[in-house]
């Protein structure tokens, strides 16, 4: 057989990375603000507001589950780091009749994933790989593969881990491969792949690129993938319960598999754990994963407490972010009807939405033959949702839309709000002195250079001074609301008008005022 020809420059490109380097990890001691105030929920009486939702949510869930046929569904609620609700209906086993409970094991399929992208982060931190570093630093036979264009840059790690590295969507061929040896794998990949896509250009779903991310943290670690995610991973989390062999479930404890067909249930044929298990193989329970969940809600907000976890909560939050672009759904409705469009990205194994009202969420859907589920949580509300069905490619995302929604409207949750700092409300009070007639502004400090070249002083003291006139006596400066710690808006009340005051700071120490706008409000 014809060998395939690279071309020369890949051919150099791939020498140049042939030679390992050492993986260092250069961060250098941080210091820090003593003074920096981390973001809160303001109603403390937040989690008794949303116990007395969880009857609505079970009535969401079980609706779900009887109107779209699924044999059992388990699903749990996380809140502040807690598994505060957790239920189940039907059965893991129909013909014996095996109820659902918190404790049943379901396969996850591809919410596997952040699992192995965490792992990454975590060899990532301590020095052992880059993220930036080309696959097949890691992975020999990649050096052979043939690229689509002369310029494509070799597929990195992070490639894989975003599904930006080219690989053509395949599911539900990969579903399939699952029980897939190592062996299988290497030989796969010594074979020759097709790419779609040159690596780094643009987003497609690819099971295989988690299967080479298996082979790498196994090459990384010195253990198969399996163990060292049990070790580095589920065993900190307390997550004792979570498995990746079938066989090694306890039979009252396994969620059996099934497809709709013919009006009957038919049972689905499980797949051995394998090498493909990094991409979808994980079981777990609704009670184990709660804690994985709560992990990743105990990243929110940074601050300077001592790390816990098994992994740094910069790390839990890097994975949640937006890393490559998915879609864009003008047309995004909520399950109640609300229109209301959504972005959506992935992050290092999670995929990653923020709709048109600033609400992020960050989750996984997972589907194999026999089963679905899904988990979101919101960073920002400091809540979540996961659910379990044994049919194949149980769709979860409609009624997990629902229940958080439901929780925020009926518990009227909101989402921390961000402290004022120090010199924010310093900086608010320095202008109330001086509105409406900016008396003594050329003797003050509190302005950056460019703030009266972008505007003179004429003219904003016109402009204020006639605002000030439409709101006649003023009658309360409200509050500052901080969007960050150098940005924030309050009002001015007047008898006749209110004025919105909007201002920001520059990054100096001290941090100065950059830009001012007034506006006049409704009252």
């Amino acid at each position: 057989m014809k060998k395939h020809l690279l071309p020369l420059a890949l051919v150099l490109a791939s020498t140049a990375y042939s030679q390992p380097r050492p993986a260092t990890n250069d961060r250098l001691p941080l210091t820090y603000s003593t003074t920096y105030q981390t973001p809160v929920f303001a109603d403390s009486q937040r989690l008794e507001k949303i116990r007395k939702v969880f009857p609505i949510i079970d009535s969401l869930y079980r609706s779900h589950a009887v109107k779209n046929r699924f044999p059992g569904i388990a699903f749990g609620v996380v809140v502040d780091g807690q598994l505060v609700h957790a239920g189940g209906f039907g059965y893991t086993d129909v013909a014996k009749k095996t109820a659902v409970t918190p404790k049943s094991l379901f396969r996850i399929a591809s919410m596997s994933k952040s699992v192995t992208t965490m792992a990454i982060l975590k060899l990532r931190d301590e020095g052992k790989l880059r993220l930036d570093d080309p696959a097949n630093r890691y992975i020999p036979e990649l050096k052979k593969l043939p690229y689509l264009t002369a310029d494509s840059p070799l597929i990195t790690v992070r490639h894989l881990m975003t599904h930006s590295a080219g690989f053509p969507e395949d599911n539900p061929w990969g579903d399939r491969q699952l029980d897939d040896s190592p062996a299988d794998l290497t030989n796969l990949i010594a074979g020759g792949l097709s790419l779609s896509n040159v690596p780094g250009v643009t987003y497609e779903y690819s099971n295989l690129g988690f299967a080479m991310l298996g082979a790498i943290i196994t090459k990384v670690s010195g253990k198969p993938y399996q163990q060292y995610i049990n070790d580095a991973i589920f065993k900190p989390l307390g997550m004792t319960h979570t498995v990746w062999e079938y066989a090694n479930v306890p039979a009252d404890q396994l969620a059996h598999g099934y497809r709709w067909l013919d009006n009957a249930w038919q049972e689905e044929s499980l797949l051995h754990d394998g090498s493909y298990g990094a991409m979808g193989g994980l079981i777990t329970s609704i009670e184990d994963f709660g804690k994985y969940m709560a992990f990743h809600e105990s990243a929110w907000p940074p601050r300077s407490n001592a790390e816990t976890g098994p992994v740094k909560r910069s790390s839990v939050r890097e994975m949640q972010q937006p890393w490559t672009f998915n879609n864009l759904s003008a047309s995004f409705k909520y399950p109640s009807g609300r229109a209301c469009p959504m972005v959506s990205s992935y992050g290092y194994g999670l995929r990653w939405s923020r709709d048109c009202e600033g609400r992020v969420y960050v989750g996984h859907t997972g589907g194999l033959p026999g089963f679905g589920s899904q988990w979101w949580i919101m960073p920002d509300y400091g809540i979540g949702v996961v659910a379990y069905g044994n049919l194949t490619y149980a769709g979860m995302a409609p009624v997990n839309w629902t229940v958080l929604d439901t929780l925020i409207t009926t518990a009227g949750l909101k989402p921390r709000s961000v402290p004022v700092s120090n010199i924010l409300a310093q900086r608010k009070a320095e202008l109330v002195q001086l509105l409406p007639n900016w008396t003594n502004t050329a003797q003050n400090t509190i302005f950056a250079e460019n703030f009266f070249p972008d505007q003179s002083l004429e003219n904003r003291r016109k402009v204020v001074q006639q605002l000030y006139a439409k709101a006649g006596k003023i009658v309360r400066v409200g509050d500052l609301v901080a969007e960050n710690q150098l940005r924030g808006r309050f009002l001015i009340e007047g008898e006749k008008a209110t004025i919105d005051v909007f201002f920001t700071l520059t990054p100096e120490i001290p941090a100065r005022i950059q830009q001012l706008d007034f506006k006049e409000v409704s009252n």
